[in-house]
């Protein structure tokens, strides 16, 4: 025998279940993120994984051997940092439908909001399932067997 509840019930899991596929694909596709930077005259050419971990590094020219070794630091870096940024603009482009109002994924990637905090304490869910949860089954109402 069914509940007045059932169908609330089934269409919370539902919904459930849709968020967690969608969640599984938007990880593998932020797994697949790159970012690309090259630097002025084309000393170096830096690419960055999603993380931000420097994945490659290349030197498509010459012009770093008339560089000081301060100066292709400087650009190295310089790069890392750019490649970076991209990366990190594409996974925010990528995640941020799923984000509640005002919060930015760099933002959450850096460690500047704690995830904890912008989910709520109790999952949404429709009144009926909201009474039975706190207050069980109404009097009188036939349970399941």
């Amino acid at each position: 025998m069914s509940t007045p509840y059932d169908q609330d019930i089934e269409e919370l899991l539902a919904l459930y279940r849709r968020q967690r596929e969608e969640a599984a694909e938007t990880r593998r596709r932020i797994n697949e993120v790159t970012g690309t930077a090259t630097a002025p005259r084309q000393a170096v050419k830096v690419t960055v994984g999603a993380q931000g971990d420097v994945t490659a590094i290349e030197f498509p020219t010459g012009a770093y051997r008339r560089m000081a070794p301060k100066e292709l630091a400087d650009a190295l870096l310089a790069t890392i940092r750019e490649a970076r940024a991209e990366a990190l603009e594409k996974v925010a482009e990528l995640t941020s439908l799923a984000l509640p109002p005002g919060v930015k994924v760099a933002d959450l990637l850096r460690g500047e909001v704690d995830p904890a905090a912008i989910l709520p304490d109790d999952p949404a869910m429709p009144d009926t399932v909201r009474d039975y949860i706190d207050n069980g089954l109404p009097e009188g109402a036939a349970r399941r067997t």
